[in-house]
Parts: structure tokens; C-alpha cells; sequence
């Protein structure tokens, strides 16, 4: 199979010509390569590199891959950047970065955004990171707490509550909301997704198990499902929370978590490390990043078609009500 087949059947049609240029370029100037990334992060870390100096075809080049959803081609998407001898592979979520560290243990990789790189083994200091790793890290556990809390309080007394898990991915996860569960003394039931079945299914089984909220937990394939996510909760009316705002945007109850604003979780701020690392950085000397500032989004407007009673001091303490 020539180049350009494989990378199109492993990585869309999308994923060519920014592959195809990088071909085309000089040994010299330094190919970045990244690997699953969402469209609009890709482009927000371009633009960043660009802002710092950087012109695609002069003093850089880029590759990317996506899997479009299809995880088990990531192997093989990590083996090609490393064939074309990328400085720096850019990355985005646990299951990329994974890939990218089984194919090389020399070439520096950024993660984009990584919830608990620490629990998932791919750095064990945040301040002097060692390996190959690097990036913005976000800890779910604060998180799943605060999710189950906010969920605890608006649903009636006792209601279960259904956590959403990409199987794909990683336990520490499912391990963190269950114990986040019983601190808070919640009804839990777990869904495990396991990226071939459709999501409803899950949604179904969350509903026929009795649960009257959704906890979605963090997932890059999640995340460009935010508003199928957030329909599906809906339709079997379920309060379910996420981590981003685009979520409550969406016609969910709830988001809380870090804004793309925020440098620590910013997927654009993946662009200095970038920069550094090609200047002659070491991993070590740059390090994981994380966010400093959380926004919680209410749909009130969803609230009352479940039927729902947001209570008048959680709604003080929203950062945005939707109407």
C-alpha cells in the first residue's frame, strides 16, 4: 500500500494534505507530528506556533493523523510519525499518548490535554517531569466529586446516578468516580462504552438500571460527541454533567471545569512546549501544566423540562445560567 492510501485509510481523508506537505519539505526543518487530535486543537496550536514565529513550509511542517474515532489504528499511526522522524508528537487524551510512548521513548511528547497523567503513569513528577512526556494535565478527582455533588443536589434525595466510561481508555478513571462516589454517598452505576456500539445503548442501560443523572467522564471521543451526548441525555431524561461548557451549551443540565481560556488547560498552550522542546529543551525542564480556574454552567431551561429544581444557592453559585 502506498504512503498516501495507508494515511488515508488509517487517518481520513482530513489528515492528507497536511501530511502530504510535510513530505514534500527539507530534512532541516523540523516536522511536528500530531496524533488524534480534534480538528479545532490541531489548528489552535498551529495558530499558536505561528503567533511564536512559526511559517508551515519555511521553519516547520506538520502531520496529522486522526483516527476518526477508529482507536485501534492509533498503534499504527504512532509507528508512522516515528518512520518520518517527527521532533515532537503532540497528543490529546490517554489513549494517543499511550500509543506514541510504545513507539518511541526518545522523541518528545506533548500532551495537549491529559486528565491525571500522574495515576496513569506518564509522569510521576509534575514539576520535573522525567521520560519523554510532557504537557497540561487537569486531576479528575476534584472533579468526579464535585460532578456527583452537583448532581446529588439538584436530583431528588437517593437518586441513582450512571457514570459514563470510555472502556478504551484508562481505569484510574472508573477507580476515581467510585471513589468519589461513596464520599458523597452516592447510588452509583457504571456504563462502560467500548467504542464500537452506539451510544444510546448506554443511555439505555443507564435508564433501565434506574438512574436519574449522568456523569460523563473524560474522553477525547466524548468530547467531539458533545452534542449527541448531550441529546441522548435529554431524550432519556437524565441530568448528566461534563466537564465543558459546550456541554450545558449543548442542552445538558450541567459543565463544570476548566475554560478553554484558562493557560493550563488551553489546548493552544500546547504550542510552547512545542516551541521549546524544538529550541532544545529538555522534557525534564518543562513542567506538566495545570488549570487554575473552573466554571460551572447551569442549563436552567433543561432543569425545568426534566422537571428539575435547581436549588437557589447552587444557581448563586454558578459562574452562567442558561435561559
Amino acid at each position: 500500500m502506498r504512503r498516501r492510501e495507508f494515511m488515508l485509510a488509517l487517518g481520513g481523508a482530513a489528515a492528507w494534505p497536511f501530511a502530504a506537505r510535510a513530505q514534500q519539505l527539507a530534512p532541516s526543518i523540523p516536522r511536528v507530528g500530531f496524533l488524534a487530535l480534534p480538528r479545532s486543537g490541531v489548528m489552535g496550536i498551529q495558530q499558536g506556533l505561528q503567533k511564536l514565529g512559526y511559517i508551515e513550509g519555511q521553519n516547520i511542517a506538520f502531520e496529522v493523523l486522526s483516527v476518526q474515532g477508529r482507536l485501534e489504528h492509533l498503534r499504527e499511526l504512532a509507528a508512522e510519525l516515528v518512520r518520518h522522524k517527527v521532533a515532537v508528537i503532540v497528543t490529546d487524551g490517554p489513549q494517543p499518548t499511550q500509543a506514541a510512548r510504545e513507539a518511541s521513548d526518545k522523541i518528545p511528547i506533548v500532551m495537549a490535554r491529559m486528565d491525571d497523567a500522574d495515576a496513569q503513569g506518564f509522569v510521576t513528577n509534575y514539576s520535573r517531569p522525567s521520560g519523554n512526556i510532557t504537557g497540561l494535565s487537569f486531576q479528575t478527582g476534584e472533579l468526579s466529586t464535585k460532578w456527583l455533588q452537583l448532581l446529588k443536589e439538584t436530583l431528588p434525595p437517593g437518586a441513582r446516578i450512571a457514570a459514563l466510561w470510555d472502556a478504551t481508555g484508562t481505569g484510574n478513571q472508573l477507580r476515581t468516580i467510585e471513589k468519589a462516589a461513596r464520599s458523597v454517598k452516592v447510588d452509583l452505576y457504571t456504563v462502560e462504552w467500548r467504542g464500537s456500539e452506539e451510544f444510546t445503548a448506554a443511555f439505555t442501560a443507564a435508564q433501565n438500571a434506574g438512574a436519574k443523572g449522568v456523569v460523563i467522564l473524560g474522553s477525547p471521543v466524548f468530547s467531539a460527541q458533545l452534542i449527541r451526548l448531550a441529546e441522548l441525555a435529554t431524550r432519556h431524561r437524565m441530568a448528566a454533567t461534563y466537564t465543558y461548557r459546550a456541554f450545558a451549551e449543548a442542552g445538558a443540565l450541567i459543565s463544570y471545569g476548566p475554560l478553554e481560556s484558562d493557560p493550563g488547560f488551553s489546548r493552544g498552550r500546547a504550542a510552547y512546549f512545542v516551541d521549546r522542546l524544538l529550541k532544545g529543551a529538555k522534557v525534564p525542564d518543562l513542567p506538566v501544566e495545570q488549570p487554575t480556574k473552573f466554571h460551572l454552567a447551569i442549563n436552567l431551561k433543561t432543569a425545568k423540562a426534566l422537571g428539575l429544581t435547581v436549588p437557589v444557592a447552587l444557581l448563586a453559585s454558578a459562574d452562567e445560567v442558561i435561559e
